[in-house]
């Protein structure tokens, strides 16, 4: 037990160090050394695979081969937690819980070379970058770190839950998500004299109304959708109307049918209010990570193993935020899981405060869910 209190302790201590010198996505540099340096006082070896930040590292030998991945990155936020451990990089935050992430796996990759001679397989150990931007999973795939491997796990801590409590979800859980720029270009002039003009911001006003029509009467009540408008920039003064003004925002959905309907009607709208208003409008869709779809077979097992290591399991919605996570389960079976982190506020908030109870239970979650994925793998050959 006591040793199992220092390593509880190691670990803690290694996520608050991550914690302190936060790093953005694709310039994890100094996570890259400090992950790779931990795993090889324990005598894990890791290698880079050809990515410019992130390892990865194997632990046992021959096959099946299943993964484990967890996120390195942070974000752009200014943190407000006043702790021994606050971002020392100013602007640079863990809000996100990244460092739980790799911090957990990292204590289950140590776990896991404790039992290595038992191990039934090979279990790939990846450290991604870049889930922020969305860009860190492609690349992982591109450096072919998914080659021959039969499945992939992988979780996110949810502030809402209390540590100790563990869902999942057969099939859809994350969304798709997609940004829009709209630019409305109109014709200038004085605001006292505004027939004269052709007013870009009565155009995004009647805009704005109309997209929220896409949810309501568009899309079926019982498909999930949302679509924002979340940044509205036009005109620099009180008396003049402006020649332009730049929307932009986010749609989120569940299913490849709705996504692309919403895409459709959304291009509509935009051009039927320029035509109303005599002016020009440009719509630019960036489609970012699919939906998250979780294997069935391994979202019920993974929660069998969880109520085996004495979680709760709590019945989730379909969320919708993104996670690049998906990017994986397109080409490998798998599951993505949530674990509850217990902090006051929510994911991307300054004063984001996980709770760091949940590392140590939840790297031996992983322990035991690689172990018996391993084993049932292995039954399942010829």
């Amino acid at each position: 037990m006591q040793n199992l209190q220092r390593f509880e302790a190691q670990l803690i201590d290694w996520r608050r160090q991550l914690h302190a010198s936060p790093e953005l996505s694709n310039h994890e540099f100094e996570t890259t050394k400090k992950l790779k340096a931990w795993l090889s006082e324990y005598g894990i070896a890791s290698a880079s695979w050809g990515l410019k930040t992130g390892l990865v590292a194997e632990i046992g030998s021959g096959h099946p081969i299943i993964a484990l991945r967890a996120d390195i990155d942070a974000l752009p936020i200014f943190e407000e937690v006043e702790q021994d451990f606050t971002s020392k990089h100013q602007g640079v935050m863990h809000a996100c819980g990244h460092d739980i992430h790799s911090s957990t796996i990292l204590g289950a990759a140590i776990l896991l070379k404790q039992h290595e001679a038992e191990l039934h397989g090979t279990v790939r150990i990846i450290f991604q970058p870049a889930e922020e931007n969305y860009t860190g999973a492609y690349e992982v795939l591109d450096a072919g770190v998914l080659d021959g491997v039969a499945a992939i796990f992988g979780f996110h801590n949810i502030p809402e839950l209390p540590v100790g409590t563990f869902g999942t979800r057969a099939g859809a859980f994350y969304a798709n998500v997609d940004r829009f720029n709209i630019k409305i270009q109109g014709k200038g002039g004085h605001a006292g004299r505004p027939h004269e003009t052709k007013d870009p911001i009565v155009a995004s006003a009647q805009l704005v109304q109309a997209v929220q029509t896409i949810t309501s009467r568009v899309v079926d009540n019982l498909d999930t959708c949302v679509v924002s408008i979340t940044q509205i920039h036009g005109g620099t003064t009180w008396n003049v109307l402006p020649e332009s003004v730049h929307l932009e925002g986010t749609i989120r959905t569940h299913s490849k049918a709705v996504r692309a309907q919403v895409g459709e009607h959304l291009s509509q709208i935009v051009q039927g209010v320029a035509l109303t208003h005599g002016v020009t409008a440009n719509l630019e869709i960036d489609h970012g990570p699919a939906a998250l779809i979780n294997t069935p077979k391994w979202a019920e097992f993974s929660e069998k193993v969880a109520k085996e290591a004495g979680y709760q399991i709590e019945a989730l919605p379909l969320y919708l935020i993104g996670e690049d996570f998906a990017a994986y389960l397109e080409q490998v079976p798998g599951v993505f899981v949530s674990i509850g982190s217990n902090s006051a506020y929510g994911l991307h908030h300054p004063k984001y405060q996980p709770d760091e109870a949940l590392i140590l239970p939840a790297a031996q979650y992983f322990v035991r869910l690689a172990q018996q994925v391993l084993d049932h793998l292995k039954q399942q050959q010829p």
